[in-house]
């Protein structure tokens, strides 16, 4: 239990009429990169929401740090950054960062640790509207790693940036964690499963594996990592047909297509 950041056992999220999750369990290592990757839609937010603490469940157990999530405990211990820039573009990124660490009560002195940790500081002066997707993107990880937090969840903060841009921000998420911070990454880009340690590949709502970058390959017959899920969701669609023939016709019927 104390080598895992998060815990979860039996969770069900409901959203209308459909399970987003039917009794999900799973564990996430301390101090690690764990990607969540898989299409748009398979329940990629809805888990890291319900990490922090802000999705209501409808039954089972998310322990993070050993806590429950979202418990008061845990406020300065988390930190979650949303999909695209959640910060001021007219502020500088000085201004930002300095603005969310007095939100936060942690001061100044940590808002200048925290630009230099994430390469803004020749960039303190300007503001987000005048800087590229991913130094913009760079403001916001900064906001969120104010504070010292053990625990950083991010939801697919690479999205819409070049490859160049992603890989800068791919390399400073394993610095962050060799210091000892635990990342939680979202993707759908299949490519960057290679630079995590873990990896929780998702499809509708369901854990289709649990792996790290090495095994994925080596147990697909892939060098590719696109190649590889696509062999898992193979797999995974035959297993299903096999074990719940009228599984996908009650679905299809369910959602009237």
């Amino acid at each position: 239990m104390m080598n895992n950041a998060v815990v979860i056992d039996g969770l069900r999220v409901r959203r209308g009429r459909h399970d987003v999750f039917d009794g999900l369990a799973l564990t996430i290592p301390r101090g690690e990169v764990t990607g969540l990757l898989g299409p748009s839609g398979c329940g990629k937010t809805t888990l890291m929401r319900a990490i922090v603490g802000v999705q209501r469940v409808r039954s089972g157990t998310v322990e993070v740090l050993g806590e429950p999530a979202g418990s008061a405990s845990l406020r300065h211990r988390v930190a979650y950054g949303t999909q695209g820039a959640a910060v001021y573009s007219d502020l500088t990124v000085r201004q930002n960062l300095r603005y969310f660490a007095s939100v936060l009560g942690v001061g100044r002195a940590d808002a200048d640790r925290v630009m230099e940790q994430v390469g803004l500081t020749p960039f303190a002066a300007q503001t987000v509207a005048a800087l590229s997707g991913g130094q913009a993107n760079r403001v916001s990880l900064g906001v969120a790693l104010l504070g010292s937090p053990e625990v950083v969840v991010l939801d697919e903060p690479t999205v819409g940036l070049d490859p160049v841009l992603r890989a800068e921000l791919w390399g400073l998420f394993r610095r962050i964690a060799d210091d000892g911070t635990t990342m939680i990454v979202s993707s759908h880009v299949m490519d960057e499963a290679l630079r995590c340690d873990r990896l929780l590949l998702m499809r509708e709502g369901r854990i289709v594996a649990d792996t790290t970058p090495a095994e994925l390959l080596a147990d697909t017959g892939k060098t590719d990592p696109e190649q590889a899920f696509l062999e898992l969701i193979a797999r995974d669609t035959a297993d299903e047909a096999a074990t719940h023939p009228h599984t996908r016709r009650e679905r299809r019927e369910e959602v009237g297509s």
